[in-house]
């Protein structure tokens, strides 16, 4: 069995983000980067069943330079290969964009049976990324999945979402994302960091993955920001003391904000 992992590396949840005063995209360069956590559970679920099944797993992240360190951190955790998409051409890359050099980058791994992401990314949040890079690749789509087994060429998931729950069941080849849900991921060792640093990791441009291409029918972004200003500070609030009046006092506010 083949396992492809798409992972991410994003900015940290819990430090400072800010926007580039050039594009007003995420300013990357000044923030501290981490592989975004729900990409580790799906690395985590491709390993369990490198275990149980005997699968090869390839990691494949697209970003700048240090984007290598999200896919040097899945081998640690056990992944036998990774494929690192870098070009400078694909920054601000928009969910379409970046579903199609993914796609591209997974069609270069052979016979490929299953193809795990996470539901989204923290960073970007837009959770259409797996929909589509399963729909350029032809493949049945598991998505939002918190239970998985695999089984005499099929797979069976457990999805959930806020508005409920369902079974689903689709034949190999398929694509899973999945919740938080899911696992816990393991930590890489120190033997696995030390053996992540011999395994092969090819890097990969635009270029490489679109061959054919002439350069002018690759649009990477179809928005744009115009204009982006900091959120207003937090002003301070208003102390009533319960003096019998108020409630009155919380009602004339409230009509004074035209909240009533």
């Amino acid at each position: 069995m083949n396992i492809v992992v798409l992972v991410k590396q994003v900015p940290d949840t819990g430090a400072e983000r800010i926007l580039s005063g050039e594009d007003h995209t995420l300013d990357r360069e000044g923030a501290e980067l981490v592989l975004d956590e729900i990409n580790e559970r799906a690395a985590e679920e491709a390993l369990t069943l490198k275990e149980t099944v005997g699968a090869a797993v390839t990691v494949v992240s697209m970003g700048p330079d240090s984007a290598l360190e999200a896919v040097r951190k899945v081998l640690a955790m056990g992944a036998d290969r990774g494929i690192h998409i870098c070009d400078g051409r694909l920054r601000g890359a928009d969910v379409v964009s970046t579903a199609r050099v993914l796609a591209a980058a997974v069609r270069t791994v052979a016979d490929v049976d299953l193809v795990f992401t996470g539901d989204a990314t923290t960073d970007g949040q837009a959770g259409a990324v797996p929909a589509v890079v399963a729909d350029l690749l032809g493949l049945p789509q598991l998505t939002h999945v918190r239970e998985l087994e695999v089984e005499a060429g099929r797979v069976r998931a457990e999805r959930e979402t806020e508005s409920g729950g369902a079974t689903l069941d689709a034949p190999l080849p398929a694509l899973v994302s999945v919740t938080e849900k899911i696992n816990e991921p393991r930590y890489p060792s120190f033997k696995g960091i030390m053996a992540a640093k011999r395994k092969p990791v090819a890097t990969v441009d635009l270029d490489d993955l679109f061959p054919d291409a002439d350069g002018t029918e690759f649009l990477v972004t179809r928005t744009r920001v115009e204009e982006a200003v900091p959120r207003a500070a937090r002003a301070a609030g208003i102390r009533v003391t319960d003096d019998g009046s108020a409630g009155r006092h919380l009602v004339d506010y409230l009509m004074a904000q035209k909240l009533v």
